[in-house]
C-alpha cells in the first residue's frame, strides 16, 4: 500500500477531500477525480454514511486508488475504516493512539499538527505524513521553518484553505502534498463538474512543479 501512494504522491500529490459526499454518488465522483489524474480520496467521517462510502470506493476502485477517511479521531474511528478496506487514516490533530492504532490496522496515519511539538510527537509515534492544519493561517513560512528540522524521512501536507493558485508558494516551502476540498467537490456536484475541476487543479500543480 505505501507503494501505491508513494507512486500517486509522486505522480500528483494530491488528497482529494470530499467532504459531504453520499454512497451513491461517490464511485462516479470518485472515477471523476482518477479520470482528471487524482488517485488519493479521502471522505471525510462527518459525510453521510462514510463508511459505506469507504466501502464502496475500495470495491469499484482499490486496485487503482488509495482510499482513506478524513477526521479521523478516536480509536473506533480507525477500526471502522479498517473494515471498510481503507488505507489511510486522516486526522486534523495528533493523537499518539490514533496513530499507533492505523499502523496496527495497516493504515497509513496522516495526523494533524500546528505545532513543532505536535509534529514531532507524531513522527515518533510513527507517522510519516504529517500534515499541517490549518494551513493557510500558518503559512507557507511556518512550513519553511519547521522542514529544515524535521526528518528527511516524513512527507509534509499543506490542508486548509491551500487551493492549486498557492501551490507555487507552499512546494517551495517544503511541502511534499496538498489536501483540497470544495476547490475539487461541494455537496451537490456532479461527476462532470468535479472532473473539470480535478483537470483544473492537475494542470496547475503540474504547471508548477514543471518550473
Amino acid at each position: 500500500m505505501t507503494e501505491k501512494l508513494e507512486n500517486w504522491f509522486a505522480q500528483m500529490p494530491v488528497i482529494a477531500i470530499l467532504r459531504g459526499v453520499c454512497p451513491g454518488e461517490v464511485v462516479d465522483i470518485g472515477e471523476a477525480l482518477h479520470q482528471a489524474g487524482i488517485g488519493i480520496i479521502e471522505v471525510p467521517l462527518n459525510s453521510p454514511d462514510p463508511i459505506t462510502s469507504i466501502k464502496n470506493l475500495v470495491e469499484a476502485m482499490g486496485d487503482r486508488c488509495v482510499i482513506g477517511a478524513g477526521t479521523v479521531l478516536t480509536e473506533a474511528d480507525v477500526v471502522g475504516v479498517a473494515g471498510a478496506g481503507g488505507e489511510i487514516a486522516i486526522s486534523p490533530n495528533t493523537n499518539p493512539a490514533v496513530i499507533e492504532r492505523s499502523l496496527e490496522a495497516g493504515l497509513v496515519p496522516m495526523p494533524g499538527w500546528a505545532t513543532a511539538t505536535e509534529a514531532f510527537a507524531a513522527y515518533q509515534c510513527g507517522a510519516r505524513y504529517l500534515k499541517c492544519f490549518p494551513a493557510a493561517t500558518y503559512g507557507p513560512g511556518h512550513i519553511a521553518g519547521l522542514s529544515a528540522v524535521l526528518p528527511k524521512s516524513c512527507k509534509l501536507l499543506a490542508v486548509g484553505g491551500v487551493g492549486a493558485d498557492v501551490a507555487n508558494q507552499w512546494l517551495q516551502a517544503g511541502v511534499d502534498g496538498f489536501g483540497i476540498g470544495s476547490e475539487l467537490y461541494k455537496p451537490g456536484d456532479s461527476a462532470e463538474q468535479v472532473y473539470q475541476s480535478a483537470r483544473a487543479v492537475v494542470d496547475a500543480i503540474n504547471a508548477v512543479r514543471a518550473k
